[in-house]
C-alpha cells in the first residue's frame, strides 16, 4: 500500500508544478489554512474536494469503558468534512 503524502512532499509537489519557490507554497498553503479555520464556521468549501462543515451534536448518554458506568456526554460543535461528489467519483470511480 502506498505512503500518505506528508507536508514536505506536498509542497515539492506544487512547487514543481507550479514553478514557485518551496517556501512560496508553504507559505500560500499556510494561509489557505488559516483561512480556512477562520471561515469554516460560515462552511468552507474546497471546489472540487467538499467542504468543512461546523455541526452541533446533541447531549447523550455514554458508557465509561473501563468501569461500565454510565456518564453524561455535554452537547459540542464539532467540524465535519462533506466529501464532493465529484471526489467520490474520482477516487471511487
Amino acid at each position: 500500500m502506498a505512503k500518505a503524502m506528508t507536508k514536505s512532499k506536498i509542497i515539492e509537489h506544487l512547487a514543481k508544478k507550479s514553478g514557485l519557490t518551496k517556501k512560496a507554497v508553504n507559505e500560500l498553503l499556510e494561509e489557505f489554512t488559516q483561512l480556512a479555520y477562520k471561515q469554516t464556521k460560515n462552511t468552507f468549501t474546497l471546489p472540487g474536494l467538499g467542504k468543512l462543515v461546523v455541526v452541533k451534536r446533541k447531549a447523550r448518554m455514554g458508557r465509561n469503558p473501563q468501569t461500565g458506568e454510565s456518564i453524561k456526554i455535554a452537547a459540542k460543535k464539532v467540524v465535519k468534512f462533506r466529501v464532493a461528489k465529484a471526489c467520490k467519483d474520482a477516487v471511487a470511480g
